[in-house]
């Protein structure tokens, strides 16, 4: 099918400091997917500053728009369904894109789609292996969200577990600014890990041996707060390699048993903190041992990106039939799923 018949979803990603744009034909093929990331702009404070996201995303969205369909050689006009994320996430950078993605469906007289952000993240998966259907068991892990999800096919989910205080990737973040390392601090602390020795403090593993399917990391932060006082001159090759080991352990003990406990031979592993190298080393050594196989997306698709809005948008379009009215608002707690014991 050529690009001038085919399906075309424009999605639009900027539910924190990633303003992204993406294209795809029909419900797999990306043919664009662009993020403009803010990093540079929020790492002088420490992390994500609302209001200057909010504005930076304002000035590069329509930009971004107009060279994705420009360097794919299609006309805006020949969109056929806009998706845009409309939660969970900061609620002025969610009003921006949803915003603009309501006003190009009403200007062209297309379909309109709002997203859930964290099911976004469950189709970088479909993107990647598009073959590999459900039933699995997914963890969403990444600076804002730490979650796992059974998904037994495509938009039905079931909550198993979530963080009850920070997300893993914003514990890592916060410990990365009391180690001086700059925002964000994962791919940074994946790096000194690498050379670090992980046996040199044992910091605390807070709930890995409770009941059910939560994560707390919280008092791992405060453990590396009180360690970091007593001992200033610590190598920080080695704090960051104990961190990760309690962090790693954390997410894999709980994933590995969740997919085990529901009967999921596979474990779809997404978010931004997916792309860190000793939790991937981890995961993928523990499935195999218990014979569940462990999917990854490729980075680019591990980090907030509008590619993943569009699958999602695709999908439910196309699929289900479901679209939205321009009245759609953003939801900041949007959440994905329901505990049995909340239904």
């Amino acid at each position: 099918m050529s690009r001038k018949t085919a399906f075309l979803t424009l999605g639009i990603e900027t539910s924190c400091d990633e303003t992204s744009v993406a294209v795809l034909s029909g419900e797999h093929d990306v043919l664009i997917n662009s993020v403009y990331s803010q990093v540079d702009l929020h790492a002088k404070y420490g992390g994500v500053v609302p209001e200057v996201a909010s504005r930076n995303h304002v000035v590069k969205l329509p930009y971004l728009i107009q060279e994705a369909v420009q360097s794919i050689g299609v006309r805006l006009q020949k969109i056929s369904l806009i998706a845009a994320t409309y939660g969970p996430g900061l609620v002025g950078p969610l009003l921006v894109g949803l915003t603009h993605g309501k006003g190009l469906a009403c200007g062209l007289g297309i379909p309109f789609i709002g997203v859930n952000h964290l099911e976004g993240h469950v189709f970088a998966h479909r993107l990647t292996l598009p073959d590999a259907e459900p039933p699995f068991m997914a963890l969403v892990v990444s600076g804002g969200h730490t979650s796992l999800i059974d998904v037994p096919q495509y938009g039905t989910y079931q909550l198993v577990g979530m963080t009850v205080d920070d997300a893993a990737g914003e514990a890592l973040d916060k410990i990365g600014k009391m180690m001086g390392i700059g925002y964000p601090a994962g791919a940074e602390i994946d790096r000194l890990a690498a050379v670090g020795d992980p046996k040199t403090v044992r910091f605390p593993r807070p709930m890995i041996g409770s009941p059910g399917f939560d994560f707390s990391f919280s008092g791992l932060k405060t453990s590396v707060v009180y360690h970091l006082r007593k001992n200033p001159r610590e190598r920080r090759e080695d704090i960051a390699a104990s961190v990760l080991a309690s962090v790693v352990e954390i997410l894999t003990k709980k994933s590995i048993e969740a997919a085990r406990r529901f009967h999921r031979k596979r474990l779809v592993v997404t978010g931004g903190v997916a792309a860190n190298s000793h939790l991937r080393n981890a995961l993928t050594e523990a499935g195999s041992e218990r014979g569940i196989e462990v999917s990854f997306p490729p980075p680019s698709l591990c980090t907030d990106n509008a590619a993943m809005i569009a699958a999602v948008g695709a999908f439910r379009f196309l699929r289900l039939g479901e679209s939205h009215p321009l009245s759609l608002k953003p939801d900041p707690s949007l959440g994905l799923g329901v505990r049995e014991s909340d239904e």
